[in-house]
């Protein structure tokens, strides 16, 4: 019978760039500014290290499709290093292989490093539909913008729930000023630049009801982190190191753009993947028990419909939850602590570790001016693809309990 991945595997290191618009550097150098951090952090050489994972997503403008980049680049002991796509839960897709493989002890310490360079492709940051993401764009998604699927999601859930749009755009807009002040405290933060609502209300529509300040921008990046076991950890002199509590990936079956029961209002599979991951965890009450998290806030409607998604708020009562300050840094369960997709920017090979990154130093008491008292649980969640055929993953790490 399967029993989980509970307190199997522990976390010795990370590492994490600086995001943002890093014309000074490849993907390469990227991936060297992350892994020393990291490497230093966890304490160990490179020889101790078994397998590695290597996580990019739009292979074809940035380091290539296999292994070989991390490998050649960080100069790895000749080990066995897996080169891993997934949209954008690629960086969790990478930790998900690490500690998938340490917990079936098959190696006693791997390397799970995610990367994007998307600055400089020459399309607004981004490749155009069809060449980095592959024919997917052209046969199913020809007339397809990403603003404009998420903002068909806020007019969903606001036609389902009876909100008014001006109460809805204040709601949002509430999520990118908090995500804006939490990253200015953030020094690795691309957007460091406090906003006001009323800023963010009037700004340029992109898509109905997303403004400007309603959509992450493009962002170069990288992260990593290094995996053993517990009874490795100790080994090493590791004191108060952090487990994995659980790690869940849901997938589209096609139900949402083949059949008519889903409403568009919501994200079918965060709504199945997180009561899975919970049930792993041993968590009965998420909005009680998980002192923080970081979702996958691509747009700010995203932020605030995965707050129903995953069983925190109520469905239909984010709003009330939103404006009433219950996700902020100094709220009840404060979200986005280093400024999210939104500000701290997303390369998307990477966000999935820069997210855990951000758990780690708050439960290791690391995390400076947006430091949360006594945190016991952090929460992260990706979300690749779009409103009705997408991807998540979703991760909960704490302190081990032995």
């Amino acid at each position: 019978m399967a029993t989980g991945i509970k307190d199997k595997v522990a976390i010795i290191g990370m590492g994490c760039t600086k995001f943002g618009e890093r014309w000074d550097m490849g993907g390469e150098e990227l991936m060297v500014e992350a892994f020393e951090e990291c490497i230093a952090d966890a304490g160990i050489e490179k020889k101790d290290i078994g397998a590695a994972w290597f996580g990019t997503c739009l292979e074809e403008v940035n380091v290539g499709k296999t292994g070989m980049p991390l490998s050649t680049t960080l100069r790895l002991p000749m080990i066995p290093v897996t080169r891993v796509e997934n949209y954008c839960a690629t960086g969790t897709e990478a930790f998900r292989g690490a500690c998938y493989a340490v917990a079936s002890g098959a190696y006693d310490i791997c390397l799970a490093l995610g990367v994007e360079k998307l600055k400089d492709t020459g399309y607004g940051g981004l490749p155009a539909p069809g060449s980095g993401a592959g024919s997917l764009s052209w046969q199913w998604w020809p007339n397809l913008s990403a603003p404009g699927s998420f903002a068909q999601l806020a007019s969903a859930y606001a036609a389902k729930y009876k909100v008014s749009d001006q109460d809805l755009k204040r709601a949002i807009a509430h999520i990118s000023v908090k995500s804006h002040d939490n990253g200015l405290l953030n020094p690795k933060a691309h957007l460091r630049k406090k906003v006001t609502e009323d800023q963010v209300m009037a700004s340029p529509i992109i898509a109905h009801p997303l403004g400007l300040f309603d959509c992450c921008g493009v962002s170069d990046g990288s992260a990593c982190a290094i995996i053993t076991t517990p009874e490795i950890a100790k080994k090493l002199g590791k004191k108060d190191f952090l487990s994995v509590k659980a790690l869940q990936l849901s997938l589209s079956s096609g139900e949402e753009m083949g059949y008519n029961e889903w409403d568009g209002d919501h994200f079918m599979t965060t709504t199945k993947c997180s009561i899975k991951a919970y049930e792993e965890a041993g968590i009965k009450n998420p909005r009680e028990e998980i002192s923080m998290m970081e979702v996958h806030d691509c747009f700010s409607i995203t932020e605030f419909v995965t707050m129903e998604d995953l069983h925190i708020s109520k469905r239909g009562e984010a709003v009330k939850d939103v404006m009433d300050g219950f996700y902020d840094l100094d709220g009840g369960l404060p979200c986005q602590v280093d400024g999210g997709l939104k500000c701290f920017g997303h390369p998307i090979g990477a966000s999935g570790l820069r997210m855990l990154y951000e758990m780690y130093l708050q439960l290791h008491g690391r995390a400076g001016e947006r430091q949360i008292e006594n945190p016991k649980y952090g929460l992260t969640h990706n979300l690749g693809g779009f409103p009705f055929q997408n991807i998540c993953s979703i991760s909960i790490i704490g302190k081990y309990n032995s």
